[in-house]
C-alpha cells in the first residue's frame, strides 16, 4: 500500500493531535473549474460522470491538484441511490 502524503484527516477523525484543523473541498465547490467542465464535457452529462468510474475519481481528485487540501469527498450525487435501486433517473435541462 502507497504510503499517504498526509494523513491530517484520518488523524483528526481517530482523534489523534494534528497541527491544525483538516480542511476539505466539498464537491460542488468545484464545478466552476475549468478541470470540472472538461471532465464532464467528456462524460457527456451529469448522470454519465457520476457513472463512470474513472471520471468521477477524476473529478473528485481535482481540487486536489489545485489546492493545499487534507481530504475529498468522493464525486457523486445522492439520487444514484434510488438509479441503483431501479427506480430510474434522468436530469432535465
Amino acid at each position: 500500500m502507497t504510503e499517504l502524503k498526509n494523513d491530517r484527516f484520518l488523524r483528526a477523525l481517530m482523534r489523534q493531535p494534528v497541527d491544525r484543523t483538516p480542511v476539505w473541498m466539498m464537491r460542488q465547490a468545484g464545478r466552476y473549474l475549468p478541470e470540472y467542465r472538461a471532465t464532464r464535457a467528456k462524460a457527456g452529462d451529469f448522470l454519465s460522470l457520476c457513472k463512470n468510474t474513472p471520471l468521477a475519481c477524476e473529478v473528485t481528485l481535482q481540487p486536489l491538484e489545485r489546492y493545499p487540501l487534507d481530504a475529498a469527498i468522493l464525486f457523486s450525487d445522492i439520487l444514484t441511490i434510488p438509479d441503483a435501486l431501479g427506480l430510474g433517473l434522468y436530469f432535465e435541462t
